[in-house]
């Protein structure tokens, strides 16, 4: 129970990744405001889940490529709660496709979820998180292999880990750190059957990762035991950068 009375936001939380980590929070005792965009059910059915279990989490909509709805999400957070703790920027999109396929409308919308709404999320988190506070930002390991065919995708998550380093600058002086957790192949629902057999194919351990594989290392980070680690993108890849 090492977040007990902590309050928490994750994104995109109503599957995959973001509700592992949602889940591992709860049963650390914080109170984890599971966002969603449009899976409504899902998110309802992950707070059922982790309240069946004796945990608190509420659902929150807000769609995370919309500034005014990251704002509002932070916002209504702390307005409900009357603190906040932690901010994950989990939610995202895969875009595999080469340069020549990609359109105007299909990099706007990629940049808008991946890197323009975290931007202005912590902008946002940043007024109201407490002294000792944490943000983490999910990235991939793709923007330290050769991956071609996603450009657009690689260059969104490119910005989110540079927006790390200079917001751990920022930040440092209040006790918040600010790190990047990039997965490497994970098994959710982005997950193709090529991108799994390559997956497999590269991992050292030959597996594909678990969301609890990654949300495991999310909630050391966010733990008092981490206060002295900041600005660094962790690889959760079980090795494939190597």
């Amino acid at each position: 129970m090492g977040l007990s009375g902590k309050v928490a936001i994750v994104t995109g939380a109503s599957n995959g990744i973001g509700q592992a980590i949602a889940e591992r929070f709860a049963e650390d005792g914080a109170i984890v405001v599971v966002n969603f965009s449009k899976s409504g059910e899902k998110a309802r059915q992950v707070v059922t889940g982790i309240q069946a279990k004796g945990g608190k989490a509420v659902p929150v909509q807000a769609d995370m490529s919309v500034v005014a709805d990251a704002r509002r999400l932070v916002a209504d957070t702390v307005k409900q709660f009357g603190r906040l703790d932690i901010l994950v920027n989990n939610a995202g999109r895969f875009m595999p496709k080469p340069l020549m396929e990609t359109t105007e409308e299909d990099f706007d919308q990629i940049i808008s979820l991946n890197a323009k709404g975290p931007y202005f999320t912590m902008q946002e988190a940043a007024k109201s998180l407490k002294d000792g506070g944490r943000i983490v930002n999910i990235s991939t390991d793709g923007t330290h292999l050769s991956f071609p065919g996603a450009t657009a995708y690689l260059g969104s998550k490119g910005a989110l880990e540079q927006y790390t380093k200079g917001l751990a600058q920022e930040l440092a002086a209040r006790g918040i750190t600010v790190n990047t957790i990039s997965p490497g192949f994970t098994e959710t629902g982005m997950m193709t059957d090529q991108y799994r057999q390559i997956g497999v194919q590269l991992s050292p351990m030959k597996r594909l990762g678990l969301p609890k594989d990654i949300a495991d290392i999310v909630a050391f980070i966010v733990s008092e035991e981490a206060r002295w680690l900041t600005g660094q993108n962790i690889h959760a890849g079980g090795g494939i950068v190597m």
